[in-house]
């Protein structure tokens, strides 16, 4: 892996890239045969990250830890250790499956609904010229507590050998899937996307391009699913999301005490 900045956030170490240089540093590294595994945390995940100590050792082995929200983005910004830009699953996704095109690589799918799935799939070998789709799996409920399905998909991956591995879950439970998988093919890199399959596969309406640059959206999200994402981003999300901005403004000013006791 290449030498890099890491910026703490609650102490989460987010990487200090942009969009560009990751899909640079995978398309390097898959060239030279070795595999890898992105992490692209928002808010909530920070929120999460924060409570459950179990969730951290996902973010200190991934290769890759990516903000995935505006929220740490400013956080970073004000605490003095500003981060270039969000890098937003939903965006990696086709960025780097173009440079997996232009390289001849292949990827799998795993999660989603069946139909979001392989239309996914097909989304992507339409719009990236040179894309190999290894295979997709939609796993049934409960799965990763089967020991017979995780043994069908490790065996699968085994067979398929696919160069990148789209993980869409949700958090946390694709990350525990992931940390099962990868050593099951080390030359692999894997990304968890959480609902970004729905969004390639167009069964579930991304936001405007002006509400995901200015931080809004969880809006949108919202009026689409009000009942299962209210208490996460009304309850939850916004105090957190102030809670972290206030924690970016203290680091700023104990950073500067710091120094100028030094």
């Amino acid at each position: 892996m290449d030498v890099r900045e890491r910026v703490s956030l609650m102490g989460m170490q987010i990487d200090r890239v942009t969009e560009n240089q990751v899909v640079a540093t995978i398309g390097r590294s898959l060239a030279a045969g070795r595999g890898g595994w992105v992490i692209t945390p928002n808010l909530e995940h920070l929120r999460q990250f924060s409570k459950q100590e179990s969730l951290r050792s996902f973010f200190e082995t991934a290769d890759l830890v990516l903000a995935d929200g505006m929220p740490l983005v400013w956080a970073s910004r004000l605490a003095g250790t500003p981060l270039p830009a969000r890098v937003a699953g939903s965006d990696l996704i086709w960025s780097l499956s173009s440079e997996a095109g232009r390289r001849g690589a292949s990827v799998f799918v795993l999660g989603g609904t069946r139909e979001a799935g392989w239309e996914a799939a097909r989304r992507l070998k339409e719009k990236c010229p040179g894309l190999r789709i290894a295979g997709m799996i939609y796993p049934p409920h409960g799965f990763e507590n089967d020991p017979l399905a995780m043994s069908e998909i490790e065996s699968t991956l085994v067979e398929l050998q696919p160069d990148i591995v789209y993980v869409g879950l949700g958090f946390p439970k694709q990350e525990k899937v992931i940390a099962r998988l990868r050593s099951t093919c080390p030359r692999t890199w894997f990304l968890g996307i959480g609902i970004s399959i729905g969004f390639v596969g167009g069964h579930v309406s991304r936001a405007p391009v002006w509400m995901q640059r200015t931080g809004l959206e969880w809006v949108h999200r919202l009026i689409q699913e009000p009942r299962r994402l209210a208490s996460r981003y009304l309850v939850h999300g916004l105090p957190f999301a102030a809670r972290l901005l206030v924690h970016g403004m203290f680091a700023r000013v104990r950073f500067a005490f710091s120094r100028s006791s030094a």
